[in-house]
């Protein structure tokens, strides 16, 4: 116990595997819904202008005019990206919140550090998604519906043949912002909504709380960070002209320029298969860490419990 007969927190190298935990058996959970969803929201954040359909009708015409297998075309990058991403998330979380409580000197956490703490873990997942960064930005290539690659490795190849090695990172910018701000919403949003919940009397209704907290707070995350989603495919999906200043480059401005061009809507596009896919994710993921802390917890026994 430490020395307000509370139980110790446990050290990040544990949070930091229950994530990966977490993200492993979220893939799992939704592996057919999220990689559907994925492909369908991208392609139709890449439309610019009216959309061509909504949700069901993107679908639709991608099997019909492209075969089913497109919708997993591009598949192996996010895989490869989930589980360490969620480690990171969960992880730097834990990390973020105990810095800041210190620095305030503040004895338990607030609504207004558990958003800090959030937008904090968003930062430096995206920092350390810098790895991962040809993921994204191939994965986005390969949804657009002019794509000619033939594959991951093949659009790798022409992205830096005709882009140079910094190619592969055009969009880390917006994709910054898209973790930051889905992170605060998230995080910030499971504090309150625990604090509003019944106490949980078994370890039942503990993850129950937990799965709704965090179904909640994934449906939160998204709302706020969508807008920032359809810019990082803009911007990750033109095709660069040497010697042209891409209309979509920065975050910020490309935020105005599609409001302005397409209206506010357009900003949410792919906001359907993208919360569909998020938000019970964010409850799986919730349910998951704190279900793999406990176990720790009981593992590892005083002062930990």
């Amino acid at each position: 116990m430490a020395q307000d007969g509370k139980p110790k927190s446990l050290p990040f190298q544990y949070q930091f595997i229950a994530g990966a935990i977490a993200g492993v058996s979220e893939i799992l959970t939704f592996y057919p819904l999220g990689m559907l969803s994925c492909s369908v929201k991208t392609r139709l954040q890449l439309q610019s202008g009216k959309a061509e359909a909504g949700v069901v009708g993107t679908l639709r015409n991608i099997v019909v005019r492209e075969g089913f297998g497109r919708l997993y075309r591009g598949l192996l990058p996010p895989l490869l990206m989930e589980a360490p991403k969620r480690a990171v998330k969960f992880g730097a979380n834990d990390f973020w919140g105990k810095t800041f409580l210190s620095v305030t000197g503040s004895s338990q956490m607030t609504q207004q550090l558990s958003i800090v703490t959030g937008a904090a873990a968003g930062a430096t997942e995206s920092v350390v998604m810098l790895l991962f960064g040809p993921f994204q930005h191939i994965f986005c290539r390969l949804q657009d519906k002019s794509s000619v690659f033939k594959g991951p490795a093949d659009a790798l190849a022409q992205i830096v043949r005709k882009e140079g090695i910094l190619g592969i990172y055009t969009g880390m910018e917006s994709t910054f912002w898209r973790h930051l701000t889905w992170n605060a919403g998230f995080f910030g949003s499971i504090f309150q909504i625990r604090a509003l919940l019944p106490k949980a009397q078994s370890e039942q209704a503990k993850l129950m709380n937990n799965l709704i907290a965090g179904t909640i707070g994934g449906f939160i995350g998204t709302v706020i960070n969508t807008p920032f989603d359809v810019v990082k495919s803009r911007i990750q999906g033109a095709t660069k002209v040497p010697g042209v200043a891409p209309k979509y480059n920065w975050a910020i401005p490309s935020l105005f320029i599609v409001a302005r061009e397409e209206g506010f809507s357009a900003l949410y596009k792919g906001f359907v298969p993208k919360v569909l896919r998020l938000a019970p994710g964010g409850g799986i993921l919730l349910l998951v860490v704190e279900f793999t802390l406990n176990t720790f917890r009981q593992v590892l026994g005083p002062p930990y419990i």
